[in-house]
């Protein structure tokens, strides 16, 4: 599976861009200079590979994308992604014939995104599955009405309907057309394990955590699961995980806000508006995810 991309270079926060434009001002070489470099377009061509030991520090800094500063281990998190190598992939750069001479040879094992699936009724006990879980009850507890806490906490504390944690990160200048190959895999993946009684096999349910924005000025009064919450509001940092949001049976909006200053945040505006980030949680009945694969196709096919 190998998908074609244009590559941009990463940009630095918004703080650091203001920074650099300002003393930069004074010179109009270097603006010229600058923008040219942001600019620039490279073609990368990705490929898709089984989850490995050397991927351990890629899915880590993705699992810390997602997670920011929520207490969740994430070292743990991505030892158990990778001991359970018969579930998930990982996107990487294809081979290139590069006889320049270039130092690409540093990027080649570089993980652009991943997705895997985590049981959360099989890892119970375990310390980042349990984080897992009171991370997001906290959240839907502060975010949510009584009755949508008490659903949440049912589905994950019913051990006859395991829940499995969704994960499909990747860095933005990664195209979303990668997703379908990603998922379609993935679901191939989960069904022999399922066939051959390996761990992961059987879900009732997918949990999701999604990386979502929505503008600042729309965001300041405090909302409820299922009143003024509009999906249009909703930007989402992965756009196919909107098809999930369309069938997930529970799901509300909590901020980041706070938690988004750093390197890995940085503030973010989507035609000079100010954009709120927020994580998006979900939980998806397992038998509606033909459907859901359905639409990525016709939204993803290339």
């Amino acid at each position: 599976m190998a998908t074609r991309a244009k590559r941009r270079p990463p940009q630095p926060p918004a703080e650091e861009r203001d920074s650099e434009s300002s003393s930069g001002s004074e010179s109009g070489d270097s603006d010229s200079g600058e923008d040219e470099r942001i600019e620039e377009e490279v073609n990368i061509e990705f490929e898709a590979h089984s989850i490995s030991d050397n991927d351990y520090n890629g899915i880590k800094k993705l699992l810390q994308q997602l997670f920011l500063k929520a207490p969740v281990n994430t070292a743990e998190l991505t030892d158990m992604l990778i001991q359970q190598n018969h579930i998930g992939s990982t996107i990487k750069q294809a081979e290139v014939q590069d006889d320049s001479g270039g130092d690409d040879d540093d990027d080649e094992d570089e993980v652009f995104g991943f997705i895997s699936l985590l049981n959360l009724t099989e890892r119970k006990g375990t310390q980042c599955a349990e984080q897992i879980k009171e991370l997001i009850l906290s959240r839907c507890e502060k975010n949510c009405e009584q009755r949508v806490v008490e659903q949440l906490d049912k589905i994950l504390n019913d051990n006859t309907k395991p829940v499995g944690l969704l994960l499909s990160e990747r860095f933005i200048n990664v195209p979303p057309q990668i997703a379908l190959p990603m998922h379609q895999q993935l679901q191939k993946e989960l069904t022999d394990a399922q066939k051959t009684n390996k761990p992961c096999g059987k879900c009732h349910y997918y949990l999701l955590i999604s990386k979502t924005f929505t503008e600042a000025a729309k965001s300041n009064s405090k909302r409820r699961e299922g009143k003024n919450q509009q999906k249009e509001e909703l930007m989402f940092a992965n756009a196919e995980e909107e098809f999930f949001y369309e069938k997930a049976l529970l799901k509300f909006n909590y901020s980041v806000q706070e938690e988004s200053d750093t390197c890995l945040g940085g503030r973010w505006s989507f035609h000079d508006v100010p954009m709120k980030p927020l994580r998006t949680v979900m939980i998806i009945p397992a038998d509606g995810i033909n459907a859901i694969m359905d639409k990525l196709k016709d939204y993803l096919s290339l």
